[in-house]
């Protein structure tokens, strides 16, 4: 084994009338991805993909990482003799690891991350985790969680990270006064506006997960309300609630409304009155408002189909029908978490098209069809799609760009117009 380097919507449909569930082949990025965007939030963390060459290659090309860079992520490459039974895996991690610390003195937490390879031959990460946390701590904790991409999507990914990190969150005492928590990865840029709006509401203390440091790890208990930034945590979610925590049902805080009706569902848990609630987000509003002014005329009246991939399409839906103008052909999700989606799923048209899981020919045959102005998808169908004509918007991109809150609005907007902008360039 060896390391490398909200306003009332018009119609409403409170649970979706029919979802057409699919199961067949599916085509999805690996779990792994959720590295790229966690390894830059937890600034002291490193993980360790106990993996393939092929996990290792998977990484470094969505990362972009030039050969020179000391990432916060690695992989410990399982070889023929850890296949063959030669080697003692469970030695050769330990080996790894402690290479790994004593050149990296500045890890604080290091994740054990399982791949596709790792669980076929068995090995037992989460033991290893608590042995090498004997070992190391209290200068570093080692927890692990699975990202491999046999069943899931690849935000699965950071769900199964943030659950992995619920059982080590200390305990609130009794007495602690209520804190809000914000669950789920944002960009340092969003998680600074965020903060400064519930400060300026009176709402907190307010605390993110995950945290920049892995020394600042927030506490939770009874007191405990958070807010999901993110609709792919169910397992976080459930983790947070088996600790005493109180989720806020809430819209996304994509575009304008969606970041209103998100901050309110904080607002109205502390009691902020309605008229300081609006006076506080008004200018916020305001400036998001005018910034998808500028894009609705390109979007408006244009139809989007969803592959399903991020689990981010439908609040995406509902930002794009619901604000930019756009006409949803279908909307296709992985899974679809219908208590966590509700508010959203509230807002869509009625008679509103889902999906649910994969079978990407019949999905394919329905794209081909509808002839959608836009389609989102992942990579391994973007090319193929471009190639028969149609206009494409890569899903993982969203993942990889800040795009909550209000002053992200017109960017999430311009991620969307730039492909018909694109496509109009190139039939001139």
């Amino acid at each position: 084994m060896a390391m490398l380097d909200l306003q009332k919507p018009e119609a409403s449909c409170a649970s979706p009338p029919e979802i057409l569930r699919e199961r067949g082949q599916r085509e999805v990025f690996c779990g792994l991805t959720g590295i790229i965007w966690l390894h830059r939030k937890i600034q002291d963390a490193f993980f360790l993909v106990v993996g393939s060459r092929t996990c290792a290659h998977l990484i470094q090309s969505a990362a972009g990482v030039m050969i020179f860079a000391e990432p916060r992520f690695a992989t410990a490459i399982i070889d023929e003799r850890d296949l063959a039974g030669l080697a003692d895996a469970n030695a050769e991690l330990d080996r790894v690891v402690n290479r790994l610390l004593e050149r990296r003195p500045d890890i604080k937490l290091l994740f054990l991350v399982g791949s596709c390879p790792s669980e076929v031959i068995k090995l037992d990460l989460s033991r290893a985790a608590q042995r090498l946390s004997r070992s190391f701590e209290p200068r570093v904790r080692v927890l692990n969680y699975s990202g491999s991409g046999i069943e899931t999507t690849f935000t699965q990914g950071e769900d199964a990270c943030l659950a992995a990190l619920v059982p080590s969150l200390p305990a609130a005492p009794a007495t602690a006064p209520r804190e809000l928590l914000v669950v789920g990865a944002l960009a340092d840029v969003v998680e600074d506006q965020f903060k400064r709006i519930f400060e300026r509401l009176g709402i907190g203390p307010v605390r993110f997960m995950p945290p920049r440091s892995a020394l600042d790890l927030p506490q939770v208990g009874p007191g405990t309300r958070y807010l999901l930034a993110q609709p792919f945590l169910g397992d976080t979610a459930r983790a947070l609630d088996d600790r005493g925590a109180k989720w806020l049902p809430a819209a996304f805080p994509l575009g304008a409304e969606g970041t209103t009706a998100w901050l309110r569902a904080a607002a109205d848990a502390w009691g902020v009155d309605p008229e300081h609630f609006g006076a506080v987000t008004a200018a916020h509003r305001a400036r998001a408002e005018t910034a998808l002014a500028r894009y609705r005329a390109k979007l408006e009246g244009k139809s989007v189909f969803f592959f399903p991939d991020s689990q981010l399409e439908v609040p995406l839906a509902r930002f794009l029908t619901r604000e930019m103008g756009m006409r949803a052909v279908e909307v296709g999700t992985p899974y679809l978490h219908r208590q966590h989606l509700a508010a959203d799923l509230a807002m869509l048209p009625a008679d509103q098209a889902y999906s649910e899981g994969q079978h990407v020919d019949n999905q394919l045959d329905r794209c081909r069809a509808a002839r959608p102005d836009i389609t989102v998808c992942g990579l391994g169908l973007a090319n193929p799609l471009e190639a028969e004509g149609l206009t494409t918007k890569w899903s993982i991109e969203l993942l990889f760009t800040p795009i909550q809150g209000y002053e992200q609005a017109g960017d999430l907007a311009e991620l969307f117009a730039r492909p018909l902008e694109r496509r109009a360039r190139l039939a001139a």
